[in-house]
């Protein structure tokens, strides 16, 4: 019998038969029965659209590639405590987004005081000026991490979160031309086939985003929808200092804990032990530049590493030798150019693209996203 690796396929329609047998009609019914939405993509839009529908009474099954939900908001777990190599902290401008943290995750977030500051030559020289403060800088604690696992665990409880399993392709289903059905491979290399959604939200990077309504003809115009979006890659390195950790020594380098850089190679500059419930062994998160991380998008992280350490070393003046240093590239990390509405929605293909990319780059606008998105396909009136 052939395994998983043969490339077999299992096709899951024993679920969505019985969902086609359960759609009869019911005289006086009062409310519509619930819809089953797929949600592609397990980040903070993912989560925060699939959350409000599951509340709001509807069937929502999550299918996420990595092992983990979260998406950019995660933390890489070193042997010298972890990094938060994608979002470093979020802010909360929009009541909603407060209100949820309030309810969902109560004393999570703790206020990071950043120390930031403004590295204003351009060549990396170390030249300073303190950035006024505005808004509070929040972290979850102990990891960025911990915020979207807690906030899938219901879902995942509840068996709504399938993660390691990568949506290969989106088609119209098979036995029912008007619902979808999702390919997927799981990372063992096993193939599946889920059918009979009412409705699929792809809640992903523009590029994935691309890729899969290549695979629906019919979703053409949805596609030049968001033609004008760009989004850069990000190379991130993470370095540690354990020698540093000494109790006469609480820092190693600048008094500041974090830095806007203007240097050619290095946009944000990090203390990962400056912020609140994180391990004291001295370490530091860079994030590449736009330009400079798509020039570099294809060089190993080990030379890529490498050129991001000299260009830490100018901007800090820390010469010491880091004991561990990794090199990590988000391919697409921050939105260029943004699309400009909350999300997207088509009522006739029940097809909709959600993610911070729509309006901007924040945690915030990845959550708002998702969040407009649900509201608007349980909101009374609408095409469902």
């Amino acid at each position: 019998m052939a395994g998983a690796a043969s490339g077999r396929v299992e096709w899951r329609l024993a679920h969505h038969q019985l969902r086609l047998s359960e759609r009869t009609t019911v005289k006086n019914r009062t409310t519509p029965e619930p819809r089953r939405i797929a949600i592609v993509g397990a980040g903070m839009a993912g989560l925060a659209c699939a959350r409000t529908l599951a509340q709001a009474g509807e069937q929502v099954t999550v299918f996420e590639a990595a092992s983990v939900p979260g998406g950019r908001v995660s933390t890489y777990d070193s042997p010298f405590g972890g990094f938060d190599t994608g979002a470093q902290y979020f802010t909360v401008r929009d009541k909603r987004f407060a209100k949820t943290l309030e309810t969902t995750v109560p004393g999570l977030a703790r206020r990071w005081s950043a120390n930031a500051v403004r590295v204003l030559d351009a060549s990396g020289r170390l030249v300073e000026a303190s950035q006024p403060r505005r808004e509070p800088h929040w972290v979850p604690s102990p990891a960025m991490a911990e915020l979207p696992r807690r906030w899938a665990a219901p879902l995942l409880a509840q068996g709504q979160v399938l993660t390691g399993t990568r949506v290969k392709q989106l088609q119209h289903d098979a036995l029912d031309a008007t619902r979808w059905q999702l390919h997927t491979e799981n990372t063992d290399g096993g193939q599946q086939v889920f059918g009979g959604f009412d409705a699929v939200v792809l809640a992903l990077p523009t590029a994935d985003v691309r890729r899969l309504l290549s695979s629906v003809p019919t979703s053409a115009p949805l596609a030049k929808r968001i033609e004008s979006v760009q989004m850069a890659p990000c190379w991130a390195l993470m370095i540690a200092f354990p020698n540093a950790s000494q109790p006469d020594l609480q820092t190693l380098g600048p008094q500041w804990n974090a830095a806007r850089s203007t240097h050619h190679r290095v946009a944000w500059l990090a203390r990962e032990s400056s912020k609140p419930g994180r391990e004291p062994i001295e370490r530091w998160t860079v994030h590449a530049s736009a330009p400079w991380s798509t020039e570099h998008e294809r060089d190993d992280p080990a030379r890529a590493g490498a050129k991001l350490l000299k260009a830490f070393t100018e901007i800090t003046g820390i010469r010491a030798t880091p004991a561990w240093t990794q090199a990590v590239l988000w391919r697409q990390a921050r939105t260029i150019e943004p699309l400009g509405e909350a999300f997207v929605w088509d009522p006739d293909l029940r097809l909709g693209l959600a993610g911070d990319w729509c309006q901007g780059h924040r945690m915030e606008d990845a959550f708002i996203s998702g969040l407009e998105l649900a509201l608007h396909l349980v909101k009374p009136g609408k095409k469902r």
